[in-house]
Parts: C-alpha cells; sequence; structure tokens
C-alpha cells in the first residue's frame, strides 16, 4: 500500500509528461522511495494512478536492475561482477562480504541491515574492484576500506 504522499507525487505526473507512458520510471521512483522496493501491488497502484497499463509499469520494473522487487536491506550492496572487476578482485570481494556479514549473495542480515548482490557492470571498470550501495559507488576497494564502511553503516543504524 503507498502512503498518502506518493500517491500525490504520482497523482502530479499525470500530465506532466508528454505521454503517460513517459511518467513510468518517474513513478517507479516515487514507489521506491515510498517502499523501498517494487512489488506488484505497488506497481500496481502507482499504474492506475498515472494511467498506465499494469503490464508496462511491471516491463519497466524488470528491466531496471536498480529497483529491487522484494525489500532488502537499509544497505544494499551491489558488487559488480563483470569480466574487469572480476580480474581485478570482486570475487575475492564478494568472498570477503560474505564472511563479514555472515550472508551468502542474495541474502539480507538478520537485522535486516545489509543485502549482498552481485550484478553485471555498473560502468566502473577502471576504478575495480567496486561496489554500489544504495546509490553511491565505493571503488579501488580494499578490505580495510570494506571493513572501515561496514563498521560505519553498522554504527548509524
Amino acid at each position: 500500500m503507498l502512503s498518502d504522499s506518493a500517491k500525490e507525487k504520482l497523482a502530479e505526473l499525470k500530465g506532466k509528461y508528454p505521454t503517460k507512458e513517459a511518467s513510468i520510471l518517474p513513478a517507479l521512483h516515487v514507489v521506491f522511495e515510498d517502499c523501498g522496493y517494487l512489488s506488484v501491488d505497488q506497481m500496481d497502484e502507482a499504474a492506475d494512478i498515472i494511467g498506465v497499463s499494469r503490464l508496462d509499469i511491471n516491463e519497466t520494473a524488470t528491466f531496471y536492475t536498480l529497483f529491487p522487487k522484494e525489500k532488502v536491506g537499509k544497505y544494499l550492496i551491489q558488487v559488480c561482477d563483470n569480466l574487469s572487476c572480476s580480474l581485478m578482485g570482486a570475487d575475492s570481494l564478494v568472498e570477503y562480504l560474505q564472511e563479514k556479514l555472515d550472508i551468502k549473495v542474495g541474502e539480507t542480515t538478520p537485522d535486516g541491515l545489509f543485502t549482498l548482490w552481485t550484478v553485471e557492470c555498473l560502468g566502473s571498470c577502471g576504478t575495480a574492484p567496486m561496489m554500489q550501495v544504495n546509490d553511491r559507488y565505493y571503488e579501488r576497494l580494499t578490505r580495510a576500506k570494506v571493513d572501515e564502511l561496514i563498521e560505519k553503516w553498522r554504527n548509524t543504524k
């Protein structure tokens, strides 16, 4: 269920773009900001408000990996595992994060703080190994840098 504030923001998108379909991506951002992920029910509700088909909004959401489709931790850690990053140590970074957080790729820590994913290219091959956490990049990572980041995030619950 979307908040009243999100519903208002979605309603404001109507008529703002040359076609209804052009409002789909901004609508998905509204839903994601409101809920932290995109469920089918939330996307259906948004589609109804902006006046597009449920299929169109769902297809758009599944195209973009930046929108989780189920609840994730407060910190969504996405490690690039494309060839360039793998050659620069992404595999060992993933292994280290799994040990450090005591979870496997695709899981969330019991406290709901961290979710770990691997993803295809994040477009930062020259600064590998790297990871995106929520909407921020962390590059040229070492175990020490990862330890520092994890500790900082644990202390800012």
